[in-house]
């Protein structure tokens, strides 16, 4: 929301004041709170008007700085809040001068000017990051007497701005104006179904508006100096939050906001669905199952979309007995195949549906004013909506899903949460515009919670829509409607990466696309794309997905593909791990893993899977891919072929290969499985060195299926020798293999028990050298 005509003038009909200095203050043990009045107080006088500046400077914990800031302090709160954790008992250091007070939160301060015009200045490790000077802050008052708090806080030559939920938008967020209001509008717009308010930047340092509603943000778009972001009303809050880089940034907000949960590692597989509007039966579903299988094609989660349940009865969570007669029957003989088992729910129920009159006796829907249920024709005929502030609605909406779950349901796809009206009434009072887009943290979470009671932890997953600040905690998200074409397979890449630097960790797609029909050449070059991301699953709206419907050649690419991910689960796991624990993605911007190379800063049609694997995905029907590859020397793991960074390159690509390159100094770990994404991961695993530089260390964990430890290693390489310390090993076979050594010597292995772990010494003559440890054990 723009206040200002450009510089000197605001837009007609608001009155805007600024703090312009400040002129009190009050230091207790934990913050310090200043007033600041807007404009320059010379003598006693001027006192006598406002309107003042009440602004309180704290901090949850080490790397945050928490600020608060009022015009009037009498408003009623409005909930719903933003989960947080804070740190019992920190006090950041405040240190109180002539000319400044400083407050200190681990290596983050920010300086409060106390002499001259208002100014706030935020440093890293004494690196500046950025400021709020005089006439940024301000509070507006429209000429329908709406107030707004609006923030401004500068950005430096040559700063990118990130993040801001899943957006499709340009991935860099400069010129852009972004307004945090969760919409239904399919991928192809600036609207978006995750909208999350924290930005982060190049500099090295993240920005959290704490407000679960409307916050609207003009990124150097209103003054391309400065990101600029507003609320209504009298009260705006905010968290600076730094690091020593990127990803430290993202690991201090997700410490914040909450880290994602773990899913189970069945769920990393192939999921197909039965699509949305196609007609589908029990038949159909397991011709679907069986011509996988048949196709030696490993599948590992079927979805039944929404007419698993009778239309216009949406839900009722019953299923729609004309079609699937059996459900009981069916579900167990799917999952004697190996097949794990989800389902299309949505917190809306419509007037067709028998839950409909118990949900309206009980109270358990949004309301009006009047004490009318609030309904509409909009998705299904007279819906309510469930109200997950009323305890005992979020129960009987849990036991409905419990019945599912007993039934043989593992997990559910999360649809809809954007659609929430702001005309209602919700039971403990929380506001409505701020429940519109926290209403998707209730309502995911609740789902999360009763998989996790039912199944136990670490066997819970959800496949979830929208989402707001703090829902990474119940993964996996996917990204929405999107088109069949290689344009919003882009746009869909850039939404992943936007919301990956909101702390997202794992995220999918739908595989070629939700609307119309993809060309065989689309929906194979998507599959590629598509099982290399953390979660791949194939799903659409008018067509089925199942590759030979497309051509022979997409079966054998689909096969190909998804037998790679079941290979590559050891590294991607450690990785899902590595989320769990840092708030890491497994999916990362190319400016996350290199900071420091400016050509990465603006790259966003290529990613990095995990810290070592470079992605590219091909989004042309001729098969050529332009990408950039950072300093070093780079090994395409498909191929084998070198690849000298620190430049552009063009390729050619077949439908079975694209630019998959493995990092130098880097160890890959490629497991003995291909048919299932669930095995043990440390059993004959190969452990790949890829272009071990002298005097680097690389290494490697590999965890079994429950995310514990299992081996764990560090291959050092030193004037010609190699030297390898086992940190952690489970006696179970795993051997090394080294790419592009290119030593002289013979080579030989000495084994060495120690306290904590084992040495081994090697000399390796070839440049491909295997060794097999498991032989060499005392």
């Amino acid at each position: 929301m723009k206040f200002t005509e450009g510089f000197w003038r605001v837009k007609e009909g608001v009155r805007l004041y600024h703090p312009a200095h400040l002129y009190d203050y009050e230091v207790t043990r934990d913050s310090v709170t200043v007033y600041a009045p807007a404009q320059f107080i010379t003598n006693r006088g001027q006192t006598l008007q406002g309107p003042v500046f009440t602004m309180r400077f704290s901090s949850p914990f080490e790397d945050i700085i928490r600020v608060q800031i009022w015009h009037y302090k009498g408003q009623m709160d409005k909930k719903p809040y933003f989960e947080f954790y804070k740190e019992e008992g920190y006090c950041p250091l405040i240190e109180d001068s002539s000319d400044t007070i400083v407050i200190t939160s681990g290596k983050l301060k920010a300086t409060i000017n106390k002499k001259g015009e208002w100014g706030v200045t935020y440093y890293y490790e004494d690196k500046y990051l950025t400021k709020n000077g005089y006439k940024y802050l301000g509070y507006a008052i429209m000429s329908d007497n709406t107030t707004y708090m609006r923030e401004q806080l500068s950005l430096g030559v040559g700063e990118c701005v990130y993040g801001l939920g899943e957006r499709f938008t340009p991935f860099v967020k400069n010129g852009q104006t972004v307004d945090i209001w969760n919409e239904d509008g399919g991928t192809i717009s600036e609207k978006a179904y995750k909208n999350i308010p924290f930005y982060i930047t190049n500099r090295g340092y993240g920005v959290f508006v704490n407000d679960p509603g409307r916050v609207s943000f003009e990124v150097a778009s209103e003054n391309v100096e400065r990101v600029q972001f507003s609320v209504k009303g009298e009260y705006l809050e905010y968290f600076i939050i730094g690091g020593s880089n990127m990803k430290n940034v993202l690991e201090n907000y997700t410490k914040l906001t909450g880290r994602p949960k773990l899913p189970p590692a069945w769920s990393f597989g192939l999921w197909l669905t039965t699509s949305f509007i196609t007609n589908y039966d029990e038949k159909t579903v397991t011709s679907f199952i069986d011509g996988m299988l048949e196709r030696d094609i490993p599948l590992h989660v079927f979805h039944f979309d929404c007419f698993w349940m009778k239309d216009m009865h949406w839900v009722d969570f019953e299923w729609d007995k004309r079609v699937f007669p059996e459900p009981f029957k069916m579900l167990n003989g799917l999952k004697e195949k190996g097949i794990k088992i989800c389902v299309w729910i949505n917190p809306y129920v419509s007037q067709l549906s028998k839950l409909f009159d118990e949900g309206k006796e009980k109270g358990y829907f949004l309301k009006k004013a009047n004490g009318d249920i609030w309904q509409t024709d909009d998705w299904q005929p007279g819906m309510a909506i469930v109200d997950f502030t009323n305890p005992e609605a979020c129960k009987w909406y849990s036991e409905k899903l419990k019945e599912l779950i007993k039934m043989g349901v593992d997990c559910f796809k999360t649809d809809f949460g954007e659609r929430i009206p702001t005309d209602v009434v919700y039971f403990n009072g929380s506001d409505p515009e701020k429940m519109h887009n926290y209403y998707t943290y209730l309502y995911n979470k609740k789902v999360y919670e009763i998989l996790e009671e039912v199944l136990g932890k670490g066997e819970a997953v959800v496949f979830a829509r929208s989402a707001t600040a703090g829902s990474q905690k119940f993964p996996v998200h996917w990204g929405g409607d999107c088109l069949a074409s290689y344009e919003s397979m882009a746009e869909t890449l850039r939404g992943g990466l936007s919301l990956s630097l909101c702390g997202f960790g794992f995220w999918s797609h739908d595989i070629a696309g939700f609307e119309s029909t993809a060309t065989p050449d689309l929906y194979k070059r998507w599959v590629a794309f598509g099982l290399l991301s953390s979660h791949s699953r194939l799903h659409g709206n008018s067509a089925y997905k199942v590759p030979w419907l497309y051509d022979d050649e997409a079966v054998d690419v689909l096969r190909f593909f998804t037998k790679l991910k079941c290979r590559l689960m050891p590294y991607i796991f450690a990785k899902a791990k590595e989320t769990v624990e840092k708030g890491i993605p497994v999916l990362r911007p190319m400016v996350l893993e290199f900071p420091d190379d400016p050509a990465c800063e603006y790259l966003d049609r290529q990613y990095m899977l995990g810290d070592s694997l470079l992605v590219a995905p091909v989004f042309s029907t001729n098969g050529k891919v332009k990408y950039y590859v950072p300093e070093g020397t780079w090994t395409n793991i498909l191929t084998g072929e070198k690849v000298v960074g620190g430049r552009w390159r063009e390729e050619k690509h077949g439908y079975f290969s694209l630019p998959l390159l493995a990092r130098p100094n880097s160890i890959i770990p490629i497991g003995s499985c291909d048919a299932r994404p669930d095995y043990d991961y440390v059993n004959n695993v190969t452990l790949n060195v890829y272009e071990l530089e002298d005097g680097k260390v690389a290494c490697v964990v590999v965890n079994n299926v429950s995310g514990e430890t299992e081996l764990e290693l560090e291959v050092k390489r030193n004037n010609g020798k190699i030297l390898i310390t086992v940190l952690k090993d489970s006696q179970k076979p795993w051997r090394l293999f080294f790419h592009g050594l290119g030593l002289k010597s013979q080579f030989n292995a000495i084994v060495n028990q120690k306290d904590n772990g084992s040495e081994v010494i090697l000399e390796v003559a070839s440049k491909e050298a295997l060794l097999n440890i498991d032989k060499i054990y005392n």
